[in-house]
């Protein structure tokens, strides 16, 4: 098998050693987070080595993850090059995984969609029609296309998926503690302050789909010296 270089820090790295390197342990954490029996198996379907750590988006993350949507299809919600997923996995009970991970708290703040029209148009429709049925209260008031886009369009997509297609999905958020390669939290409080931020900007707290979002904090210390094997970066 080709080998492939890990990215050089961050999350995008440390997602990275963890499927690839100690997976069970991930898994375990993320079972743990999710509440699900240790008997529920994990399987990745991205960043894997043997396809050169490659992130999906559009079709072919619904692919990848071996979705079909029946209902309502991912062109009449989202223009293409939409969201790339840090990583994707699937349960042995069915369950689709969409994976997030952050290393450092800057991560959290992202800018506003740069889309342009006719994309910018359907983007900021789907995003409203999402904010009027789980925050309806912050309509008008917020506008989920500007400060933390990033976060919210993640929970539109897994509206589409399990509002719209009764697939079932769940968003794992992974927070990577102790990567002082990025200077991120060595403690769950300081990550839990600032998502608590953004949850309340967004008026996310508690929804209908709150039970599907998931906060996974995996340590980055045992990743380091298993990161080394085999690889020099």
């Amino acid at each position: 098998m080709d080998h492939h270089e890990y990215a050089r820090k961050g999350s995008q790295r440390w997602l990275q050693v963890a499927v690839n390197r100690d997976p069970e342990s991930l898994n375990r954490t993320i079972r743990s987070a999710m509440g699900l029996p240790g008997s529920v198996e994990i399987q990745w379907m991205s960043p894997l080595e043997s396809h050169s750590f490659a992130e999906y988006r559009d079709t072919a993350a619904l692919k990848r993850c071996e979705i079909t949507l029946e209902r309502r299809p991912l062109a009449d919600f989202w223009p293409s090059r939409g969201p790339v997923w840090d990583g994707l996995a699937r349960t042995s009970r069915g369950e689709v995984l969409l994976v997030e991970a952050k290393a450092h708290i800057p991560e959290l703040v992202s800018p506003r969609s740069r889309a342009t029209e006719p994309a910018r148009g359907r983007i900021e429709k789907s995003m409203r029609e999402v904010q009027e049925t789980i925050a309806p209260k912050t309509v008008g008031v917020v506008d989920w296309t500007h400060t933390f886009y990033q976060y919210a369009n993640r929970i539109a997509y897994l509206y589409l998926l399990r509002e719209e297609n009764q697939v079932p999905a769940h968003l794992v958020n992974i927070y990577f503690l102790n990567a002082t390669d990025v200077g991120g939290p060595s403690d769950p409080v300081e990550w839990r302050g600032a998502l608590k931020v953004v949850e309340c900007y967004l008026g996310i707290g508690r929804t209908r789909i709150s039970k599907y979002i998931h906060k996974v904090f995996v340590d980055a210390t045992p990743l380091i010296a298993v990161a080394d094997q085999p690889y020099e970066v």
